[in-house]
């Protein structure tokens, strides 16, 4: 069976985002063009981290350019996308690797995501060499999105990517841990609840 990509060259939208009720969001990555849509589920971390590299891989190739890239210092106010996801949210599968470039010659970035393989295998050496052989299939491989963005979408993904990040629940300002709705319990008060 060939691998199946969901290619996005400058999509309508690309945005990440959650659906549930926070302390038990699940946080997805969604492409939209030309009428399809295309969502991913992945960890809170890595929309962070996603969000983080968009970023900072984004200021290498202002730097590099000495200011003459198509890429703004910080996302545009006007590219602001507030909306949820688009409905329905359906999971096309969970991510397990992600990977950033960008494209010079076509002044993109690609964000590739690619869905989580169990790997099964006696010894590391093993283990070493069935991830190899994975990597290296690019007919067979696992399912993964790509999409390419310009600067300035890049930029703006990663600044929404990073506000629902920290749109979770507030932390609590003894301990900085989570604070739940119905409550929390918190160890810097030596075990006893404290209400939200």
């Amino acid at each position: 069976m060939s691998r199946q990509v969901f290619f996005y060259d400058a999509p309508d939208r690309f945005v990440a985002g959650t659906v549930g009720l926070p302390g038990r969001r699940s946080f997805f990555l969604q492409a939209t063009a030309s009428g399809r849509t295309t969502s991913v589920a992945l960890e809170k971390t890595q929309v962070a981290a996603l969000a983080e590299r968009i970023d900072e891989l984004l200021d290498e190739v202002v730097r590099r350019s000495g200011g003459n890239a198509p890429v703004p210092a910080v996302a545009p106010t006007e590219l602001s996308d507030t909306d949820p996801l688009d409905s329905p949210v359906e999971e096309e599968f969970r991510v397990g690797t992600m990977a950033l470039a960008w494209d010079g010659d076509e002044q993109r970035m690609v964000i590739e995501a690619q869905a989580l393989v169990e790997l099964e295998a006696d010894t590391d050496e093993d283990l070493a060499e069935a991830e190899e052989r994975l990597l290296q299939d690019d007919e067979n491989g696992p399912p993964m999105l790509r999409v390419r963005l310009t600067g300035t979408m890049a930029r703006s993904f990663a600044k929404r990517a990073l506000e629902v990040v920290n749109a979770g629940r507030p932390p609590c300002p003894l301990c900085s841990l989570p604070l739940d709705p119905e409550g929390h319990v918190c160890p810097r008060q030596n075990g006893y609840r404290r209400d939200a």
